[in-house]
């Protein structure tokens, strides 16, 4: 019986069925027995009351009505930096609650925002490089759950390149014991770890509710890297785009006609490194600093933001730092730009796309 409560300590739902079970025997327990069940069952209050009680801690201000954010979950790239986790970025309109890439710590951001887990809608894959999926097993996974931070009610659906449906179906054979036992041991719904996998085309609308609409928009990561993705949403004449990983890419350029909100991955590498040919070749696969600024000179949203700072560096030679990188993307443009920030959040108004402040502590 103890053992069953220890397993159970996970969600409220879960603590109400084991109290039943038990109160049904309280009456045949004794002495130091009755003591032990009941400072178990105080125990498993406090656990399952501090959990719920983290989840409402958000760091924005409640979405208004109509209102279009966009959040930048993690604008970092490969290195395991506390600053700057793996590219995602958030986009809320519509009551919907969408996903662009997946890397590592999303479900972390996910939480200091006091989103639930399993309140994303949909997730959107540029491409299929490890930094930019690696958080989709712990997101899928974590957010059936049956704890306040996750409750995800119906399948985790997922877009992305030609490989998508691949990918996730190894991933259900990789975690086919995890999911198995759970619903066998814990009563979670096969429905809610269900995977609806969807592969998409340039210029395709891929998604579509509430008024929100999403594009693929096919872009250039390199000869050997295709299909890689940005996507444009558009919601009530209001719109941002997000690059993924890419060259200076036309296709992306005209797609982004009128955008009021561009998000664009950055790269740089000090000269010196380039004798080496593997820099050379990340170099070669990402948008150095002048050239976005090019790309922004021709699209000219309203707001730029960079995103996804791939800036290499030695021990010995230090990366390129973001106050270069900003000099340089002014020699080419001289518009509004913002060098991105974890859980750095925006507001696409009618007129202007403003910086959300946070709520001050």
């Amino acid at each position: 019986m103890f053992k069953f409560l220890k397993k159970n300590i996970l969600s409220l739902a879960q603590f109400h069925h084991a109290c039943r079970a038990l109160l049904r025997r309280l009456f045949t327990l004794k002495g130091h027995q009755l003591k032990s069940l009941l400072g178990l069952i105080i125990l498993n209050s406090i656990v399952v009351i501090s959990v719920q009680a983290q989840v409402v801690t958000a760091i924005h201000p409640p979405l208004q009505n109509q209102e279009f954010r966009v959040t930048l979950l993690g604008t970092g790239s490969p290195p395991p930096t506390m600053r700057r986790f793996g590219p995602a970025v958030l986009v809320q309109a519509g009551g919907q609650n969408l996903l662009i890439d997946s890397g590592r710590g999303v479900t972390q951001r996910l939480f200091q925002l006091g989103i639930k887990l399993g309140a994303i809608d949909a997730v959107f894959i540029t491409h299929l490089h490890s930094d930019h999926i690696v958080g989709i097993p712990d997101l899928w996974l974590t957010g059936w759950l049956e704890a306040a931070y996750a409750q995800r009610k119906g399948p985790f659906r997922i877009w992305g390149p030609a490989g998508t449906r691949s990918m996730m179906g190894y991933l259900e054979k990789a975690y086919e014991w995890d999911i198995t036992q759970r619903i066998a041991d814990q009563g979670l719904k096969a429905e809610n770890v269900a995977v609806q996998a969807n592969e998409v085309a340039d210029a395709t609308v891929v998604y579509q509710s509430n008024g929100l609409k999403v594009t693929a928009i096919e872009v250039d990561h390199g000869d050997l890297l295709k299909p890689a993705f940005g996507y444009r949403i558009d919601y009530d004449g209001r719109s941002v785009v997000v690059s993924g990983d890419t060259k200076p890419s036309e296709n992306l350029i005209k797609r982004s006609a009128g955008v009021d909100l561009l998000i664009h991955q950055v790269a740089a590498v000090q000269p010196e490194l380039l004798k080496d040919p593997v820099y050379q070749v990340i170099l070669d696969h990402h948008t150095k600093p002048e050239e976005a600024g090019q790309v922004f000179t021709r699209v000219q949203p309203k707001l730029a933001v960079f995103y996804h700072f791939v800036l290499l560096g030695t021990a010995k030679i230090p990366p390129v730092s973001e106050k270069d990188v900003l000099e340089m993307t002014r020699r080419t443009y001289a518009g509004p730009l913002v060098l991105g920030e974890d859980l750095m959040a925006f507001r696409i108004g009618r007129d202007a796309v403003e910086q959300i402040q946070p709520i001050a502590k």
